[in-house]
């Protein structure tokens, strides 16, 4: 059994990347932080009483699931939302416009203003050549190399085979190396 002094720490360890996760696959920074609570209050409501060891594997089981049930309470909204304006013409849905890129303050080997400048863009092409990855690829993606779990833990927070997993992550890294390519970026 774990304390909740354990707990926090867990929290505030994996609070950032967390976020960043889930606003690459949502693409909506407000979504992103509900989501992330959302997965922290289950795991502090459900599983407090669980060794602390088991912690980073249900929480991200825990954020996987969360992100899905977004995206199907978003496949509803939409349907309804949708149907709803055929019924009721004239009111138009003022969506944000607002770019989700996060803006970032990044601190280069150089003050130069054209580097910093450089490295900005290329973090913009990275994240963007993220966004366009297939949901499933990008999820591989981010849990096995921004997480760093192996394939055995990635497995079972997606729910399918290691084989499916390698797949996966296979597949979006030669997804990402053509489109960095494309755009002229080394890493």
């Amino acid at each position: 059994m774990s304390t909740p002094e354990q707990l926090a720490r867990f929290l505030a360890e994996v609070e950032r990347r967390a976020y960043r996760h889930a606003a690459y696959t949502v693409r909506d920074d407000q979504a992103a932080l509900d989501i992330v609570q959302d997965a922290m209050l289950k795991l502090a409501e459900k599983y407090l009483d669980r060794p602390a060891e088991e912690y980073p594997m249900l929480f991200q089981r825990i954020l996987q699931n969360t992100i899905r049930d977004y995206f199907r309470r978003q496949k509803v909204r939409n349907f309804w939302t949708t149907a709803m304006s055929f019924v009721l013409p004239g009111q138009d849905d003022h969506a944000d416009d607002g770019d989700a890129i996060e803006h970032l303050q990044l601190t280069s080997e150089s003050d130069d203003p054209a580097s910093q400048a450089d490295t900005t863009q290329r973090l913009a092409i990275i994240q963007e050549a993220l966004e366009k990855l297939p949901a499933r690829q990008r999820e591989a993606f981010l849990l096995r190399y921004w997480e760093e779990m192996d394939t055995a833990e990635t497995a079972t927070i997606m729910g399918c085979s290691e084989g499916s997993v390698k797949t996966h992550c296979s597949r979006a890294v030669q997804a990402l190396s053509k489109y960095l390519e494309s755009k002229e970026i080394t890493l």
